[in-house]
């Protein structure tokens, strides 16, 4: 599934004309390794949230965890175009930090995951709707300004925050568990994908609701892996899984660094 650009939009070509030069996109182009990649950030940052909270104090791994964050989108924030390991080591720690968010909630506070679900939906919705009201694209390809990659971000870390509460919810409160929530998440992500095909959802909305749809069904399939047989799971551990999930992804994203296949070409 790629996002489409919009006719009619305003920037939404990977390029937009600030002081006389063009500025280059901030993002990647949507492929087929974006959505691979994605996925895989999910699930390792999941795994990767799971243990450090057992590894050590949960409040020292959710402050890890959000220097971690600060410092990754600090550093995309700086670069001036897209750049692999630097787009997707955000991704990653937006991934981690994600998923102690929604954790917090749960295990700290003692929010029910349908609570935590419908809270961070509407936190996304609103989101969604300022960064429309004050840009009038929600296109992934517009991400050429400062205050729209804000927005971006902002999207983002919702998303995976929201993808997260949703797994836990099918897997621990529906008690579908996490190979069938998998599954089950699997077979949803067609389903945008098919609506884009057939042009009954718009290229916008098709991205969105598919890039929400990624982190259960990564995060679901890494935590099959890595919970015990008692729980349904493989019992790999967290860290072993946390360890081969990060491992493909630093071969995926060092072939886009060096091919640059999903970057925008340069004087287009």
């Amino acid at each position: 599934m790629t996002s489409a650009r919009q006719p009619g939009t305003v920037l939404t070509d990977a390029f937009a004309s600030v002081g006389g030069r063009a500025r280059l996109s901030k993002v990647p182009q949507v492929t087929a390794l974006f959505w691979i990649i994605k996925v895989l950030t999910t699930g390792m940052g999941e795994t990767a949230s799971d243990f450090l909270a057992h590894t050590v104090a949960p409040p020292v791994a959710v402050a890890l965890g959000g220097l971690g964050l600060a410092a990754a989108l600090a550093l995309q924030l700086r670069v001036r175009r897209y750049l692999a390991g630097v787009y997707w080591f955000a991704v990653i720690m937006v991934s981690v930090f994600g998923t102690m968010a929604a954790d917090v909630l749960h295990v700290g506070l003692g929010v029910p995951y349908l609570v935590s679900t419908i809270g961070f939906a509407v936190a996304l919705a609103a989101i969604l709707a300022i960064w429309y009201a004050a840009e009038r694209t929600l296109s992934i390809h517009s991400i050429t300004t400062p205050r729209r990659e804000l927005f971006y971000w902002a999207t983002v870390l919702t998303t995976f925050a929201l993808g997260t509460a949703v797994g836990d919810l099918t897997a621990v409160t529906f008690r579908w568990g996490y190979l069938l929530s998998g599954v089950i998440f699997a077979v949803a992500i067609a389903v945008p994908a098919f609506a884009f095909r057939t042009r009954t959802l718009n290229a916008v909305a098709a991205f969105w609701t598919a890039y929400v749809i990624t982190r259960p069904l990564g995060a679901s399939f890494a935590d099959w892996m890595g919970v015990s047989h008692a729980r349904g799971g493989l019992a790999l551990g967290t860290g072993l899984v946390t360890a081969a999930w990060a491992a493909l992804i630093v071969i995926l994203v060092a072939y886009l660094a060096v091919t640059r296949a999903d970057a925008e070409p340069a004087g287009r």
